[in-house]
């Protein structure tokens, strides 16, 4: 009994400690590097448009729907098992068995991805007609063996996150997205000097995507190697030995399935959505190539900025994923002390979605014409603002949705996120055909908008159920109030500015203000403390002293 209690506790005092100096560091890396990807992305798009215009970037944009199902299925699920699995075995001690979960993820990745690559190279012609645009095969083509690097740099990233360095994935994000930016759109300029059609020059902008991910593999292998298993290390005694292979892979298809089936479902129903917008416009009246138009605009500019929030709050779920297989080190419920840390580090990861997510919602929907001015021609910017100001709304509920799916997968209950999503991806389907007959183009994203609300709502009910963690009304009210009034300042300073200043300057000045006054109130409603501020800043200074 005595020896089981002090295995307790160095196990919880390795689970806490995992926690607290993983957290926050992890969450600045991930952030950080989010960040950058995704203005990469939108640097990529925006001499993109100029070069390939809206058809071109609807050919392109169907092209990644069909990648991203294919990734979803190939990938999504097994890098979190992976991060939750090696999370257990180094709470625990059991570097042999962390060992053996990546050596064994890394082959079933290996052949996962080659088996997908295969598959979507020779199916591409029947894929492309599945979302009503045949000439995107062979974009489809292209992009097919990006989808096997990804999945040996998933094993790789699992691995590194459930050790708690987060620098490798970060750094191999950057590599991919500065190869899609820079090969793709040398690769498209090419094309175009050639005299190539437009659905070819998509889908030599699309070899980008496949370049950059190669290179990022490899970044991460030779990264493995260099490092070896310093990242294993715990702070209490070491155990070698290994489990079984077969427990460990029933371990992994414990989590790595229900996870795969919820990102899953909504790639399959954004892929389904995809051919569902172009075919309903289609029979609306429009031509194929406008409805690709259509759907390029939608997708090229108003979506790239929709997901720009969720990428601050992506990084907290990665690390929120962790903090209960880190805290329970798989001997369940009875380290309360761990546990409890845990649902703190929960409740902060929500606070945080909130205050992320209001004012880039809201700022977003009331300064989508200025935004998209800045970023795009002004033609495309103008049809696109409505449905960026329909959209961003949801932005705020992907926030949530990103945390509540990476708690519940963390606890164990990995078929929730599963329900929530076969539930949403119904809303979606059903009220698009619905929305888009009636309101065409702009139907799209009021659909996505009830989806996610749908998803989020029960994602929430069930993670207050099974971590018992407490949502009191003050975690909302303090933002919405913070976010409304920046808002409000956002739009005044703009109007007032642009007239003197002009579009970009005035967009510019505003967003700026705005953010000013968003930090401002949170202080003086007692949201966000000094104190936050100075952790934040000594957790970058321990990360440039790494």
């Amino acid at each position: 009994m005595r020896k089981t209690a002090e295995h307790r506790d160095k196990t919880y005092k390795s689970a806490n400690g995992i926690i607290k100096n993983g957290f926050v560091g992890g969450i600045i890396i991930l952030t950080v590097s989010n960040l950058l990807v995704k203005v990469t992305g939108l640097l990529f798009k925006i001499p993109m448009n100029y070069i390939m215009g809206d058809t071109g970037m609807g050919y392109y944009n169907s092209a990644y729907s069909i990648y991203t199902l294919f990734y979803m299925l190939s990938t999504s699920g097994l890098p979190v098992a992976i991060s939750v699995t090696v999370s257990e075995k180094r709470a625990q001690g059991k570097i042999g068995s962390a060992k053996k979960v990546f050596h064994l993820a890394l082959a079933v990745f290996a052949a996962i991805g080659l088996l997908a690559f295969v598959l979507m190279f020779f199916a591409s012609g029947k894929l492309a007609l599945l979302i009503s645009s045949e000439l995107s095969a062979m974009s489809v083509s292209a992009a097919a063996p990006t989808i096997l690097f990804v999945c040996v740099s998933g094993a790789y990233r699992g691995y590194f996150q459930g050790c708690g360095n987060m620098m490798p994935t970060a750094v191999s994000q950057l590599i991919e997205a500065m190869g899609k930016l820079l090969i793709g759109i040398a690769c498209a300029l090419y094309a175009i000097r050639m005299g190539a059609e437009i659905h070819v020059v998509a889908a030599y902008a699309v070899f980008g995507l496949t370049a950059g991910s190669f290179v990022g593999m490899l970044y991460l292998i030779i990264t493995g190697f260099v490092r070896g298993d310093r990242d294993l290390v715990t702070e209490h005694e070491i155990d070698y030995t290994s489990d079984k292979t077969g427990s460990i892979f029933r371990r992994f298809l414990a989590i790595s399935i229900p996870v795969t089936l919820s990102a899953s479902v909504m790639s399959l129903t954004n892929t389904l959505d995809t051919a569902m917008i172009q075919r309903i416009l289609i029979l609306s009246g429009m031509t194929a190539e406008e409805a690709t138009a259509a759907y390029g605009n939608y997708t090229s500019l108003a979506v790239p900025l929709f997901n720009l929030p969720p990428v601050l709050i992506y990084p907290i779920a990665s690390i929120g994923v962790m903090l209960p297989a880190a805290s329970f080190g798989g001997i369940k419920d009875s380290i309360v002390g761990a546990f409890e840390a845990a649902k703190e580090k929960i409740t902060m990861s929500l606070r945080y979605a909130l205050i992320i997510g209001l004012p880039c919602a809201m700022g977003l929907s009331a300064l989508s014409d200025p935004i998209l001015c800045l970023l795009y021609n002004d033609t495309s910017a103008h049809a696109a603002a409505m449905l960026l100001t329909l959209l961003a709304p949801s932005s705020l509920l992907v926030c949530i949705l990103a945390i509540t799916n990476s708690v519940l997968q963390g606890c164990g209950k990995e078929k929730m996120p599963v329900i929530s999503m076969l539930v949403g991806g119904g809303v979606k389907l059903l009220s698009g055909m619905l929305l888009i007959k009636l309101y065409g183009i702009s139907g799209a994203p009021m659909s996505t908008f009830l989806c996610y609300l749908t998803v989020t709502v029960m994602n929430l009910a069930f993670t207050v159920r099974y971590t018992k963690v407490h949502l009191t009304p003050g975690m909302l009210y303090k933002p919405l109030l913070s976010a409304v009034v920046c808002s409000l300042s956002a739009v005044l300073v703009n109007s007032i500015l642009k007239p003197v200043l002009g579009s970009s300057p005035a967009c510019v000045s505003s967003v700026l203000v705005a953010a000013v006054v968003y930090l401002t109130m949170l202080i003086l409603l007692g949201e966000v403390s000094l104190t936050d501020i100075k952790n934040i800043i000594k957790s970058k200074s321990k990360i440039k002293e790494k």
